[in-house]
């Protein structure tokens, strides 16, 4: 456990860094004097939506594969003779020629979907194309990258990287560097590219990335399971893709691109409340993976215990903190008054997020276990439910139904796979604390809220943040919620002199 926190807590020091530079980006771009349009940054939030669809459709499960199939590879064969990476990178490219030439056949269709209210997305409709396939890259590399424990590079790389070139590509705009959005939103496709050739680069130089177009003993051994898995993995993958942006597109058609800036707007907020399980499933996968190999259930049902009051601590916190003052900073930042009305798309949006890390890591458990076909037939039921929900609510409830959509989806989502990892391993992840830290966290948002409502600017938003903080994070140190919070404040007080 001690590597998965280490490997969590530096991943998630990355990641709120990146936020730090994303909450700058967004303000540039949702700034009163914005040089960007709201259908502007609302484009750049459709670029990441259809290019995490164009991902999912064309990796052909090739990215579970890597993760799943890694030990095997790794405990058989020397780094040079390892083909799983070629075969991989090899059928992923394959996939992605094969959405291109679907994204080419059926732009018509595309033109009259969405010609009337997004407009601006049919005109740079390609530059999606290169966005995605860079994505695709990138995404694959960071799965091998998790395989070799390298996690915290991938993620500063993707938290860091991605977000610092887009305030430079901003910022180059402002001052005319850049002349004007097209050439700014052209740049912007070949967001992911950088970081790609980083990441190849460090690799290289780490003796980690070898190619080989020499079938293996292990391929051979195992291809039939790898295709099998594949299949299905993949099908399950396009569905949660399917079913975590659904919402940008129907929103897109519905609404126009406009109401797609507010919904990026509230998106990336609640990213903030994300933020956490990426870390921890980034530290997780190759130790669940190995210890499905050795049938290790007792350290898989801890990650799941530990991982859930974790991430439910954390999301939590964040969610609390973060609508306790989203109208004052909307206000007091003096973003333009349109993103106002992203606050109760944030409600349940945020509620959503809080519902699916407090679930802590059932997916990947699902993933890596003997019945990862289950992982498919539960995004089925997911993406039976969010695709009609998700239309009919945004067609009657505008903006606010799509976050009510997710928050229905999602739970409904997160209990089936709760019930099928107690029923087939007598795993789950809750206990008297999972209810104490909703408690807590109710308790004392309510307290600050009512204390400081009539506090406004810089110093409510202060004063109410630092009062929620030590009430918050006192109660989970006071009570012990998680064995993991005494651990970390150790290791701080020694790494700062203070002994232990």
């Amino acid at each position: 456990m001690s590597q998965i926190r280490r490997q969590s807590i530096l991943s998630t020091i990355f990641v709120y860094a990146g936020f730090l530079i994303g909450f700058v980006n967004t303000f540039l771009f949702t700034r009163q004097a914005s040089p960007f349009t709201p259908a502007e940054y609302g484009l750049t939030g459709i670029f990441i939506a259809v290019g995490n669809l164009m991902f999912a459709f064309s990796n052909m499960g090739m990215i579970s594969v890597l993760y799943k199939f890694h030990p095997y590879y790794a405990d058989r064969l020397e780094k040079r003779k390892n083909d799983l990476l070629t075969w991989a990178l090899l059928v992923c490219l394959a996939g992605f020629v094969i959405v291109c030439a679907f994204g080419i056949l059926f732009k018509g269709l595309v033109l009259q979907k969405f010609g009337e209210n997004s407009i601006i997305f049919v005109q740079y409709y390609f530059w999606v194309f290169p966005f995605g396939f860079f994505l695709l890259i990138f995404y694959l590399l960071e799965v091998f990258a998790w395989n070799l424990r390298k996690s915290v590079i991938t993620n500063g790389l993707r938290e860091l990287g991605v977000k610092f070139t887009t305030l430079v590509l901003m910022l180059l705009l402002s001052i005319k560097v850049i002349p004007t959005f097209d050439v700014f939103i052209k740049l912007y496709a070949f967001l992911y590219g950088l970081t790609s050739i980083f990441l190849i680069i460090y690799l290289v130089r780490q003796k980690a990335l070898y190619f080989t177009l020499t079938v293996s003993t292990v391929t051979r051994k195992l291809w039939k399971k790898i295709v099998s898995y594949a299949s299905l993995i993949y099908l399950s993958n396009v569905v949660f893709m399917v079913a975590q942006f659904i919402d940008t597109i129907v929103i897109m058609s519905l609404v126009g691109v406009v109401g797609v800036a507010i919904f990026t707007l509230a998106s990336a907020i609640v990213g903030l409340v994300q933020a956490p399980q990426r870390g921890a499933i980034a530290a997780s996968l190759p130790v669940l993976s190995s210890a499905w190999k050795e049938k290790d259930y007792e350290k898989i049902s801890l990650i799941y215990k530990r991982s859930s009051i974790n991430l439910l601590l954390a999301s939590l916190g964040l969610f609390s903190l973060i609508f306790l003052n989203f109208s004052d900073a909307v206000i007091t930042f003096n973003l333009k008054p349109q993103y106002l009305d992203a606050k109760y798309v944030f409600l349940f949006l945020g509620l959503a997020r809080i519902v699916d890390l407090g679930s802590g890591v059932n997916s990947q458990i699902i993933f890596t276990s003997k019945f990862w076909k289950y992982e498919f037939q539960s995004g089925m039921i997911l993406l039976t439910v969010i695709i009609p929900l998700t239309y009919f609510a945004v067609k009657y409830f505008g903006l606010i139904g799509a976050g009510l959509s997710n928050l229905v989806a999602f739970t409904v989502y997160n209990l089936i796979r709760i019930n099928f990892l107690k029923r087939k391993f007598n795993m789950h992840p809750f206990s008297r604390k999972t209810l104490y830290a909703i408690i807590y966290a109710f308790s004392c948002y309510a307290l600050c809220y009512f204390a400081g409502r009539s506090i406004h600017g810089f110093t409510g938003i202060f004063l109410k943040s630092l009062s929620f903080c030590l009430l918050y994070g006192g109660c989970i140190i006071v009570f012990n919620l998680t064995p993991d919070a005494l651990p970390v404040i150790q290791n701080i007080r020694r790494r700062i002199g203070l002994g232990s």
